[in-house]
């Protein structure tokens, strides 16, 4: 099981998602962020990707990997982070030492 109710409150998570998504679609068709000038050249590339097989799989694949946990084994999170209610803040080097003195 996933904590999914805590990746969706990481706003990492979502760029981490979007950039699964766009990355392979730019790469596949050569395109570079200056290229998308216009919504609608957007939109065409975002059509032109969803017709074609090969971007979608390479899509889903980004996208597997941005919400599986490589830490743990199989598709779940840990249980320490099944326990989170909302997204782990990471203690300072200097606060740790702190702590363990």
């Amino acid at each position: 099981m996933l904590n999914w109710k805590v990746r969706f409150r990481n706003p990492l998570w979502w760029v981490q998602v979007a950039l699964a998504i766009i990355t392979p679609i730019m790469v596949y068709y050569g395109v570079t962020a200056p290229d998308i000038t216009t919504w609608g050249l957007f939109i065409d590339l975002l059509q032109n990707a969803i017709s074609n097989p090969y971007v979608v799989f390479t899509i889903v694949i980004s996208v597997w990997n941005s919400v599986n946990d490589p830490t743990t084994s199989g598709i779940y999170d840990s249980i320490q982070a099944m326990g989170y209610e909302v997204p782990k803040k990471r203690e300072s080097t200097a606060a740790k030492d702190k702590e363990d003195n």
